[in-house]
């Protein structure tokens, strides 16, 4: 586990967290890549290693292994992500769409956390 940055989450705490907050995280990694590749190329790679490094707990989650669908859309998504921010990208997908699909899971996520939209009286 020493291989980390994330060392709190990587010892199972990010294993508590939903699918949708697990990619929502990870949602806020790539968009600080995205935002920072031009005028912080330096941090824009952090962002994107931490965004990846997420994505692989998530694939490592033991929850996602029972479900083959769910595993392969995971390893898709860290494909997208690492082909998106590559010399050379073989997909023709935009930065926006690549946001969008994340940023579902965060609304996601932010709607079913206590004092979200969906539990507000």
């Amino acid at each position: 586990m020493s291989g980390w940055r994330h060392l709190e989450l990587a010892a199972g705490r990010w294993w508590q967290l939903s699918l949708a907050e697990q990619l929502g995280h990870v949602g806020s990694e790539v968009s600080r890549a995205r935002r920072w590749r031009d005028s912080r190329p330096e941090q824009a790679r952090l962002a994107l290693e931490r965004a990846l490094e997420l994505l692989d707990l998530t694939l490592a989650d033991p929850r996602h292994r029972r479900r083959p669908g769910r595993l392969r859309e995971l390893a898709r998504a860290r494909e997208v992500v690492a082909d998106h921010f590559s010399e050379r990208p073989a997909y023709a997908g935009d930065a926006a769409s690549l946001q969008r699909y994340f940023d579902a899971f965060a609304l996601a996520a932010r709607r079913r956390a206590p004092g979200g939209r969906d539990h507000e009286g």
